[in-house]
């Protein structure tokens, strides 16, 4: 076989084995992103050109978001949050419209707590769903209501005041697991740590026990 027509079947290999790394990378990429935005991913494929232009916004938002410093609450502030939500919702009953511009408020200072920046309603939305996609639906129609809350019905503003809700509840809880779960490590740790210095101190009373009876043995076995 020539030696061109070797190059040559090397070559052609070399690139369909690429095009297929390229491909199933491609294909591992959209399921990832797939599985994290859920219906977000849709959303923005019906607004992009190509799925691959969506696929590039959606890899944008995570990269944007790891540069957040995202934190979740004291235990303290999410209690302090739930006293002032409560508040928000017995406003509702006497004055729904102003109730959902508190609520809408509320949020924002909570997600500003959380470290999300709040100046920007689409940037709020994107970062938002990097972590919160499974609620951004509630809170983009939370928002359109509250825009237009003057002319809106009770019964519209009751639905945003539950959308906001949801929304509010989302980002409150987030991080809370952590929070225990490090809180549950330290203790267990520090536990630990008790039980081992219990231990030794048990450990060292019986060496000096076995080592004071030592002498009595061997003066016995003299006599």
């Amino acid at each position: 076989m020539p030696t061109w027509l070797i190059v040559l079947i090397v070559v052609v290999a070399v690139a369909v084995l690429g095009a297929v790394i390229w491909l199933v990378t491609q294909e591992m990429q959209r399921k990832r992103l797939q599985q994290r935005f859920g219906p977000e991913y849709d959303r923005t494929v019906a607004e992009k050109d190509s799925p691959r232009a969506a696929q590039r916004e959606l890899a944008e938002r995570e990269r944007r978001h790891k540069e957040l410093d995202i934190r979740p609450l004291s235990a303290s502030a999410r209690e302090r949050y739930a006293r002032e939500w409560a508040q928000v919702q017995e406003k509702f009953v006497d004055q729904p419209s102003d109730a959902v511009a508190d609520a809408e408020q509320l949020l924002n200072s909570l997600m500003a707590e959380r470290g999300y920046p709040t100046e920007d309603y689409e940037q709020q939305v994107a970062d938002l769903s990097v972590r919160h996609a499974k609620t951004l639906e509630h809170y983009r129609a939370a928002h359109t209501t509250q825009q237009k809350r003057d002319g809106a019905s009770t019964e519209d503003l009751r639905d945003a005041m539950v959308r906001y809700r949801t929304v509010f509840e989302d980002l409150l809880t987030d991080g809370a697991d952590d929070e225990r779960h490090h809180d549950r490590d330290h203790d267990h740790d520090h536990g630990r740590n008790g039980h081992d210095h219990d231990h030794d101190r048990a450990d060292r009373r019986e060496t000096e026990r076995q080592a004071s009876a030592s002498p009595r043995t061997e003066s016995n076995g003299g006599r």
